[in-house]
């Protein structure tokens, strides 16, 4: 009896035994094929992954170099615009030149018929113009040296009234302006920016103004040829003489 228990036991073990065998050598061949599905997995993955870092190298090169176009290109049409205003402006001051060049001939040739008009030969046209320039130039001259006689004519008749006339007038030239560059309120007199250039006389009065309101009247003491020195007429103060003060004549 103690057999067969025995030999019952050793059996029941031996078919654990082989049903353990079995399912640890299923769990084995699984884990075996999970490790080999896993591994092809992650070849396969890594596989990917190298091609995919080839592609986005070339794709990174591909864009530097596109870069590199793009500033290139930019470059190239910055420097195109540039050369094209340039252009544009040298155009411009082609065209001008070229119209003031046409409207010069025109006009030289418009003088030249008016020459050829007068019967004047054009080996003639400088000698003549030259003698016109010295002309002018005489006249000039001219102009200048009476304007200096008229004025010391006037000077002279201004001391011969002055002596031979009981209240002599002197009178100034119409239109005649100046301002007050000096006031010495001490001794009142005025320093005022007109003189002999724009025939200023001695004794000659003028009134000073501002803002169109009278503020005192002067007679003219000393001249020089841009300057003159005015005294204040006695009882013609009306107010504060200051530079900038504007001064008319009073006749």
């Amino acid at each position: 009896m103690i057999r067969i228990c025995l030999i019952v036991a050793i059996v029941a073990g031996l078919a654990v035994a082989v049903v353990n065998f079995v399912q640890v050598k299923e769990v084995i061949t699984t884990t075996r094929k999970d490790r080999d599905d896993n591994k092809a997995g992650w070849e396969k993955e890594t596989a990917t992954l190298n091609t995919t870092k080839k592609k986005l190298a070339g794709t990174e090169a591909e864009l530097a170099t596109t870069k590199t176009t793009l500033k290139t290109t930019e470059e190239a049409r910055d420097t195109a615009l540039n050369d094209a205003e340039t252009s544009r402006k040298k155009a411009a001051d082609l065209d001008e030149k070229l119209k003031k060049t046409t409207a010069d001939r025109d006009s030289a040739q418009a003088d030249l018929a008016a020459w050829k008009a007068l019967g004047i030969p054009v080996e003639q046209i400088k000698v003549v113009i030259a003698d016109l320039k010295e002309a002018q130039k005489t006249m000039e001259a001219q102009k200048e040296e009476n304007k200096i006689l008229l004025g010391k004519n006037r000077k002279l008749q201004n001391e011969l009234d002055y002596y031979t006339k009981e209240d002599p007038k002197v009178q100034l030239p119409e239109g005649l302006k100046g301002k007050v560059l000096v006031f010495d309120p001490k001794w009142e007199f005025v320093v005022l920016d007109i003189g002999s250039n724009q025939e200023v006389l001695e004794r000659g009065e003028l009134l000073i103004n501002r803002n169109s309101q009278l503020v005192a009247k002067v007679r003219v003491l000393q001249v020089d040829k841009d300057r003159c020195i005015a005294n204040v007429v006695p009882g013609w103060k009306l107010g504060e003489i200051i530079e900038g003060d504007s001064a008319i004549p009073a006749f």
